[in-house]
């Protein structure tokens, strides 16, 4: 009998890696498969971009918080994100359902609500997909097709020594939300008449539950005529981005504990949990800012775009990739952001 290994041995990157590997492309239309935010297909005048994400209830959202047509608002988002990590624009979603018997009519309304505003205010179709019934609540897989420029689609290997890293937004305040909500459903559960308090705590729970792909960051740097060598979105923690930046550009890389921009209520809400504030901001995930590199000759530009923050640079391979301390001293990167398969 053949040795079992268990999948949270591998986690989700390593599976997904230890699955597709040896996949020889067949097609010389598939210009880029699996391993980035998005797959690359050349069809003619403009490249192809294509990318698929899986949301299970109990997995990745709880609907005791969760309202559905912000759940809706927010899958489609997602999705959009990793189109625009890919310096693409999103035109087409298709959109596949599991329910239980547990949900109404109403219920799937609701769902399509949030989904069909997130592609209003994204100018995207929604052309097409699938429903069928589940045994355990309800999942969502939503499928985007995006367009890309030839010479214009921005991969995760393509970063250099010296280039700077940026990054839009600020980071943590997903995470920060989604330990608010927690906390809030534990007393909950305990009380009858419950009302949570999320009095000056708006901007987590938004970030959280209605989180915007950075589509405004793709227009500015094109505006400036700006390309950045390397792009990816921040699903699953800067840190955890960072590496994988790293480990597909064969670089290492410095970023400073100092210039991570953090909003001022994840540092209250970090304080209040007793959580570290960098490491939050590092390893919380859900944040779907942008991550990117460029030649440090664009330092000017990027520096006075707003909502962009450069936090490091580019090092050889042979320097590994660490954060620096405010007191200077190295810390070793490490993934520790979502992982579902854990």
């Amino acid at each position: 009998m053949s040795a079992r290994t268990e999948i949270a041995t591998l986690g989700e990157f390593g599976l997904i890696r230890h699955l597709t590997e040896n996949i020889k492309l067949k097609n010389d239309s598939t210009l880029k498969g699996v391993g980035d935010d998005a797959a690359v297909l050349d069809y003619g005048d403009k490249l192809t971009l294509v990318t698929t994400d899986l949301l299970l209830e109990g997995v990745h959202f709880d609907l005791t918080y969760v309202p559905l047509k912000h759940l809706g608002y927010k899958s489609a988002v997602v999705n959009f994100s990793d189109i625009y990590a890919m310096n693409g624009r999103p035109r087409q979603i298709t959109v596949s359902i599991g329910l239980s018997k547990r949900f109404s009519v109403e219920d799937m309304e609701e769902l399509y609500s949030g989904i069909r505003l997130a592609c209003d205010v994204y100018g995207v179709d929604l052309v097409g997909g699938d429903t069928s019934a589940s045994l355990t609540g309800l999942s969502i897989s939503i499928t985007c097709i995006g367009e890309g420029e030839k010479g214009k689609v921005v991969y995760r290997n393509g970063a250099h020594e010296t280039d700077l890293i940026c990054v839009s937004g600020d980071l943590g305040a997903a995470y920060m939300g989604l330990q608010l909500l927690e906390r809030e459903k534990r007393v909950f559960q305990g009380e009858k008449d419950f009302t949570p308090d999320f009095s000056g705590k708006e901007y987590l729970l938004e970030r959280q539950l209605k989180p915007e792909a950075r589509k405004d960051i793709i227009e500015k740097l094109r505006e400036a005529n700006v390309l950045p060598t390397a792009m990816m979105d921040v699903s699953d923690g800067l840190s955890s981005e960072l590496l994988h930046i790293s480990k597909e550009s064969h670089v290492g890389c410095r970023v400073y504990e100092d210039r991570i921009p953090i909003d001022y209520q994840t540092a209250v809400m970090a304080e209040q949990f007793n959580m570290n504030l960098v490491t939050a901001a590092l390893n919380g995930g859900e944040d779907y800012e942008l991550l990117f590199t460029v030649p440090l000759t664009d330092h000017e530009k990027v520096s006075e775009m707003e909502g962009i923050k450069v936090i490091g640079h580019i090092t050889k391979p042979e320097l590994g990739s660490y954060l620096v301390g405010r007191d200077d001293g190295e810390v070793e990167l490490k993934a520790q952001g979502w992982n579902s398969l854990s």
